[in-house]
């Protein structure tokens, strides 16, 4: 009886799975290898895929958004279609409108004249500039990071935030549910303490049950008055402090300091993250965002709900457009077959492609992952670099020379399609000379990797890195 019991299930639940996984999956070897699984294994084939097979984590950031779905929808695993797009008439006027364009058709985004941007480079030049904005602001801060500590100069953010509230300025403080419990929410809990408005991003908790990695919040974002916009890859943490001899863990990384409208965007994202996490908007008052400078720019929401692969799409374009040479620096770098392909692509157009990697990351088994699949850009002879220590968590992405790409995104899967990113792009030759400049610098502290080098690493190597490259999806 218990025979023919399995036997009916998975008859009804098999053509089920299958019929699923053939019209779901985007991928045709991935949709005839769980077919195959399904097909295969009695049972166990389509309680596999139902439990492995099936990409919840959009659905799941869609729910999160408030949009409601019916009980059994699972959705279709593709990007956003492309938004609708009307560039600002000067935009076509700019010598590089071939850039111009993609972010715009990718995301939907608009141009932002009139910013001015200043890169800040590691704690040094961050913290002072954040400090000085905190201490002058008068009506209201909002401020975003993943990492917060309350050691050494996190210590003084916390003090400034908290003198800011006692004088009578609204203070909301976003932090990342999981990246805060790195310092067991100590700073939370001493901002709350003080009066500050402070919200959790998706924490885990025991009732409801929720352990999620994913869905984490990584965008760093702070805004004084609406005059002053700061975001990139720096935490409210002391590692960054790289001159710090009692630092154990220095790392490099830039921040940048914006004014202009692309401030009022930053504020914008806040308040949809704030929103999004406890359903009601931060009460602000209004205030005036003016044009402060000459650079374009445009902000990019990227995340696992409506705005997957705003990043990625972005910078395939990007690269596709690319006329004289590509400039990457990220701590973490496992791109997507159709990123790979883009560069292998503007190298055949004569197009210089460059990667700074670090030697050594704070992920080692990134690093051995990221290892097993370099011999793509080298085959093409693509000039790939491991910078020296210290650590370098710099994101930058420069194109030609008036394309820079910043903010808190690395090339991974995490950061592109599990993580809440921020991307700005920036249309502006004098920035990107500055950030040529940095990675020239970077450039002379790294070594060439080369592809015989690869090839020479011991058999056990090779097999722990690919090993770890199985798992790209989810570094």
């Amino acid at each position: 009886m218990f025979y023919w019991i399995v036997a009916l299930f998975h008859l009804i639940i098999m053509p089920v799975a299958a019929i699923h996984a053939l019209i779901y999956k985007r991928d045709h070897r991935a949709a005839l290898g769980w077919i195959g699984v399904i097909l295969i294994f009695p049972v166990a084939g389509p309680l596999l895929y139902f439990l492995f097979g099936i990409n919840r984590l959009r659905t799941k950031a869609q729910l999160f958004a408030g949009h409601h779905l019916p009980v059994m929808f699972f959705g279709y695993d593709r990007s956003s279609p492309p938004l609708p797009y009307k560039h600002h008439d000067a935009a076509e006027e700019l010598p590089y409108p071939q850039l111009a364009r993609v972010g715009g058709r990718a995301t939907g985004a608009p141009l932002l004249p009139g910013n001015q941007v200043r890169p800040l480079i590691n704690g040094e030049g961050f913290f002072p500039a954040l400090l000085e904005a905190i201490q002058g602001a008068k009506h209201w801060i909002l401020l975003s990071s993943y990492l917060f500590g309350h050691k050494g100069v996190a210590a003084e953010v916390i003090r400034a935030l908290t003198d800011a509230r006692t004088r009578g300025v609204t203070v909301y403080v976003l932090g990342d549910g999981i990246g805060t419990c790195y310092s067991w929410r100590v700073a939370m809990r001493q901002l709350r303490r003080a009066g500050v408005e402070v919200a959790l991003f998706t924490p885990p908790s025991l009732a409801p049950p929720s352990l999620d990695i994913n869905l984490r919040n990584h965008r760093k974002i702070a805004v004084v008055d609406q005059r002053l916009g700061f975001f990139g890859g720096i935490n409210i943490d002391a590692r960054h402090m790289v001159t710090d001899k009692a630092n154990p863990h220095p790392t490099e990384d830039v921040h940048f300091l914006a004014e202009g409208p692309v401030v009022a965007e930053l504020s914008r994202l806040f308040c949809h993250d704030w929103e999004l996490v406890t359903g009601q908007p931060p009460d602000l008052e209004r205030l005036p965002c003016p044009p402060a400078g000459q650079s374009w720019c445009r902000l990019i929401d990227d995340g696992p709900h409506d705005n997957l692969n705003h990043l990625s799409m972005t910078l395939i374009g990007i690269f596709s457009a690319a006329r004289q040479r590509i400039r990457i620096m990220v701590p973490y770098f496992l791109p997507n077959h159709e990123m790979v392909a883009a560069l292998q692509a503007a190298v055949l157009r004569g197009v210089k492609v460059e990667v700074i990697l670090p030697e050594r990351s704070n992920l080692r088994f990134v690093d051995w992952a990221s290892r097993n699949m370099l011999w793509e850009l080298l085959l093409w002879e693509m000039d790939v670099r491991l910078k020296r220590a210290p650590f370098a968590h710099t994101k930058l992405i420069l194109v030609d020379d008036h394309y820079a790409m910043t903010g808190s995104a690395n090339l991974d899967a995490r950061s592109l399609r599990l993580n809440f990113e921020l991307g700005v792009e920036w249309f502006d030759k004098i920035l990107a000379a500055e950030l040529h400049r940095y990675m020239d610098e970077a450039r002379s502290n790294s070594c060439a990797l080369s592809l015989d080098e690869l090839d020479r690493r011991p058999f056990w190597q090779r097999l722990r890195d690919a090993f770890f490259w199985l798992f790209s999806s989810y570094l």
